[in-house]
């Protein structure tokens, strides 16, 4: 069973509550043991990525997603009942528009990564 805090910052990351999730997870990384540790610090650094955008900080934001999906690389193609591999195409891809696109913020921005639970059960990782 995945810890409910974990279950709240999924819930706050895809509500578009980046300052709440990062809060959440790093609660649960200050507390987390490998491997879980560096799986909640990942999506904890595209969560304040996307904070980032949301508040123009494009150079915060290129950096803290590079970061993020750098770190669940391991965690392909799903963890702890999260789609690994398809939050990592979405980094990659809004990581990639933000590359290619002009210094100012463009209003036509790649659309935001989801967390999205995988097809698989959890694999008994992440238990509260």
């Amino acid at each position: 069973m995945l810890p409910t805090a974990f279950e709240d910052a999924i819930a706050q990351f895809n509500q578009g509550e980046f300052y709440a999730c990062h809060d959440t997870l790093e609660a649960l990384w200050f507390e987390a043991l490998e491997p879980e540790k560096t799986f909640y610090q990942g999506i904890l650094q595209v969560a304040v990525a996307c904070y980032h955008l949301e508040n123009e900080n494009r150079r915060g934001a290129v950096m803290l997603l590079g970061e993020g999906v750098r770190r669940l690389r391991d965690y392909q193609p799903d963890y702890g009942g999260i789609d690994v591999a398809q939050l990592m195409g979405d980094g990659l891809n809004l990581l990639h528009h933000l590359q290619q696109s002009s210094d100012r913020m463009d209003a036509g921005l790649a659309p935001l990564p989801q967390i999205i639970p995988s097809d698989s059960p959890p694999d008994g990782e992440l238990e509260s």
